[in-house]
């Protein structure tokens, strides 16, 4: 590991419990113009999990303790009741594609990310993914205490142990054989990340709006390594925040995603194309082995300030 990611490590990565929430609302009224807080869950079919979660930020940092501002779920397709279950727990809920309408939205958690800056006010933004079991608001909290202590942090992930149905710390098996030997490898200087592919993460607007967004799942990749380039090793931290549990994908499903994640990886190595942007699987059927081909992810939506609705929205 390189001394400076040594160094980073010591000074950018904290637990949740260091920054007590009297602390983060203290710091919060004392910047009240840079300190709103607006939180975002993209969610597709999630009704088992989406209301618990909502239910818990608004409890403990809406109600209980006002650190978050706005609560927004945005649906992106659900065939479930996501929707009804969150609108009921207390979040504003938005369809994918009735932001920007003019743009015809594509599938990925990418896409839905990057709409979700249209429809939110806060100067920081939280990511949380919505398929979390048994969640703590620490997620949230955690994660946004830097931002609003700390003015020199652009851009704060949660790190978390990740277990594997009843198996510590085996889950997270594409950030083990794809993005942390890609990290390691390519950009060393992200090689202290513990959870580089994790959903939950924060950053300042500011930042977010000068990023270009991968539309699928090579979202988080891309953005902590355009976060990195954009403002340097210096503004990014990470907050350890516990136990992360949820629905765990098969191994088809996880393929899919290594390879969206490596194409991402490959744009911003090279700025090329790949000739072939496909993923070719095999499931068995009745008289053997079947080929499945899917398409890789490789669209990116751009930086949000090129966006002329964006724009015109932050300038009223």
């Amino acid at each position: 590991m390189l001394e400076e990611v040594e160094s980073w490590l010591a000074r950018r990565s904290w637990s949740a419990a260091d920054r007590p929430l009297d602390r983060l609302l203290a710091a919060k009224a004392r910047e009240p113009r840079r300190g709103s807080v607006s939180v975002v869950l993209p969610a597709l079919n999630e009704e088992a999990t989406v209301g618990e979660i909502v239910t818990a930020i608004r409890r403990e940092l809406m109600e209980k303790a006002r650190l978050v501002d706005e609560l927004v779920v945005i649906d992106s397709g659900s065939t479930d009741a996501t929707a009804k279950v969150a609108r009921e727990a207390g979040a504003r809920v938005v369809h994918r594609d009735d932001i920007l309408p003019r743009i015809p939205a594509v599938p990925g958690k990418g896409e839905v990310l990057w709409r979700s800056l249209l429809v939110t006010g806060g100067d920081i933004v939280c990511f949380v993914d919505a398929d979390l079991k048994e969640f703590s608001a620490d997620f949230v909290s955690g994660i946004v205490g830097p931002l609003l202590t700390d003015p020199d942090v652009r851009f704060v992930k949660a790190m978390y142990d990740r277990p594997l149905g009843d198996t510590a710390g085996q889950g997270g098996r594409v950030t083990e054989l794809v993005a942390r030997p890609l990290l390691n490898l390519h950009w060393p200087q992200l090689a202290g990340f513990v959870q580089p592919l994790g959903g939950e993460y924060a950053a300042r607007r500011s930042l977010l709006e000068q990023l270009p967004f991968p539309v699928g799942y090579g979202v988080e990749l891309g953005l902590l390594v355009d976060a990195l380039h954009t403002v340097g090793l210096d503004a990014l931290a990470q907050v350890d925040v516990g136990v992360r549990k949820h629905r765990h994908q098969d191994g088809q499903a996880l393929g899919r995603m290594a390879a969206a994640i490596y194409r991402t990886a490959q744009l911003r190595l090279s700025r090329g194309h790949l000739v072939r942007p496909s993923l070719t699987q095999f499931e068995r059927g009745e008289d053997g082995f079947v080929p499945r081909t899917h398409p890789v992810d490789t669209e990116e939506r751009p930086p949000m300030r090129e966006i002329e609705e964006y724009v015109s929205r932050r300038a009223a």
